[in-house]
């Protein structure tokens, strides 16, 4: 028996829900093995066959072999099979982040409806309904209350918690979508943007295939609000690279990227050089290599 998860995820640029099951891993050091599927093709209900009875993104499966598809759960279970990680707060903190994650879980309708996640693109303007406002009005109320109860300055609930995870998706529509909220909120938005994890899950969502039409949408486009990634290109061939070894997987490199400054640092695939290509501040093994 494997002492690793496995972990179930469809697109990173569309898939909410999957950005929630892949933090809970990926933000607390929990090791997973990680299995992937297009959304709106028979990949994903095939992948699924081999998690039964699960039907949806993210779906786990535990190191004892129980099947979980669903994310509360999944934080639930990881919590307790990892009290050191510290996926839900301590104390009363605890508390209000078990009733935000409840809330984030099972409202906002009008939001995601309205609003679906893509971190592909940022709008000016999505001329968001009053049932989007309102979910808006709502957020403002509980994230005010959770800040109030805990006396938290950038988190919700003190240190970054499953009440987090649970609301990063929603902090990406409010940056793709332009979405009127506080001041406050705002920083609370710019936190998810900057935080290591997100930005690492989003280098990936740039270039983990081609766009889906489903989330296409004719609104005015802004540059996207988060951290200004570091410019670096891709290049063809491997002459001149500075590194044997992929630094992620170890591997002999066999695709190479050229910085501005035209240093070229070689990968072992075409994903790994692309994610970095997205934002290579995104990755600690890359800049160490850069850095040295």
């Amino acid at each position: 028996m494997s002492d690793v998860y496995d972990l179930v995820i469809g697109d990173r640029g569309y898939s909410s829900w999957s950005l929630r099951g892949w933090l809970l891993f990926e933000a607390f050091g929990i090791p997973y093995r990680l299995h992937t599927a297009r959304l709106y093709t028979d990949e994903l209900p095939t992948l699924l066959k081999k998690f039964h009875p699960a039907r949806t993104a993210p779906t786990i499966r535990t190191p004892d072999g129980i099947v979980m598809p669903e994310s509360l759960a999944i934080a639930e279970e990881l919590a307790s099979r990892h009290p050191q990680a510290g996926i839900w707060p301590e104390g009363k903190a605890r508390a209000v982040a078990r009733v935000l994650a409840s809330e984030m879980h099972a409202g906002f309708t009008a939001l995601r409806s309205h609003c679906p996640m893509n971190l592909r693109v940022s709008y000016t303007d999505c001329a968001p309904p009053q049932a989007v406002l309102d979910d808006l009005q709502r957020l403002e109320t509980v994230w005010n209350w959770a800040w109030e109860q805990t006396g938290s300055s950038t988190w919700l609930c003190g240190p970054y918690s499953a009440a987090d995870v649970f609301f990063a998706p929603v902090a990406t529509r409010i940056a793709t979508y332009n979405l009127p909220v506080s001041d406050r909120a705002q920083a609370y938005v710019q936190a998810h943007l900057s935080h290591p994890s997100f930005r690492k899950w989003r280098a990936m969502g740039l270039v983990d295939g081609a766009d889906q039409e489903f989330y296409r949408r004719d609104y005015p486009t802004r540059p996207w609000p988060g951290p200004v990634p570091m410019a670096a290109q891709a290049v063809d061939g491997i002459d001149g690279v500075l590194n044997s070894a992929c630094p992620y997987s170890g591997k002999a490199v066999t695709h190479a990227l050229a910085l501005a400054d035209g240093r070229r640092f070689g990968f072992c695939n075409a994903f790994c050089r692309d994610k970095t290509v997205a934002d290579p501040e995104a990755w600690p093994a890359f800049m160490a290599l850069v850095n040295g």
